[in-house]
């Protein structure tokens, strides 16, 4: 063995191993996220949601992932909101999943749509009768005087559909983010963390190791 050939450093097999393979990133979101669900102790489908203005200000906030597969990742909100006003003057987001016991994270960007009103009616009518008095009530985003105002608005809400299914706002939906470029992230020791990103183009998905 020449100099050359000789290790700088004693890195077992495990530590040279690539354990984020080369292949769909949509199959290996799905069996991360399985992971994910077996072991976080709370909201394993909890994400970070980037959004910008026109002018790229960007904001960002934890959302909850309610439906994902080929067609893209879905969540719901209020479209009065910050983020909902953001969205609707630009469609370009990012995502990331941080699941700390694992070790994992991922990193989704691309382009918002909305769901349909179907979707959206079926998943607002699938949550806790309270929450959906609560989302009748808010004007998420909008100055409050104080928590009582808003307390007393949802009582009123459940005044007037006591009787009655509580209807969806129109403003209050989903939207699907269309994923463009998925990032894995795997903790490694001594930080020689292992990255693949996946781009998609008409030809399919491509995906790269990245440096750490």
């Amino acid at each position: 063995m020449t100099a050359a050939d000789t290790p700088t450093s004693a890195l077992d097999a495990d530590q040279v191993r690539e354990v984020i393979p080369h292949g769909d990133p949509l199959a290996l979101f799905a069996q991360w996220y399985a992971d994910a669900r077996a072991s976080e102790p709370n909201d394993a489908n909890a994400m970070a949601l980037a959004t910008a203005t026109p002018d790229g200000f960007p904001s960002v906030r934890m959302v909850l992932l309610k439906d994902y597969g080929p067609e893209g990742f879905v969540f719901y909100t209020n479209g009065h909101s910050r983020k909902g006003r953001e969205i609707a003057a630009n469609p370009n987001v990012a995502l990331l999943f941080h699941w700390k016991s694992l070790r994992r994270q991922i990193r989704i960007e691309g382009a918002l749509s909305p769901v349909s009103a179907a979707e959206a009616d079926a998943y607002f009518h699938s949550r806790a009768r309270d929450s959906q008095l609560g989302a009748v009530a808010s004007d998420q985003s909008a100055p409050l005087d104080s928590r009582g105002v808003f307390l007393d608005r949802y009582e009123a809400e459940r005044a007037r559909f006591a009787d009655q299914e509580v209807v969806r706002p129109p403003h209050w939906g989903g939207w699907r983010v269309r994923a463009q470029a998925m990032e894995f992230w795997h903790d490694r020791p001594y930080r020689l963390h292992e990255r693949r990103l996946f781009q998609h183009s008409a030809d399919g998905w491509a995906s790269t190791l990245l440096y750490p």
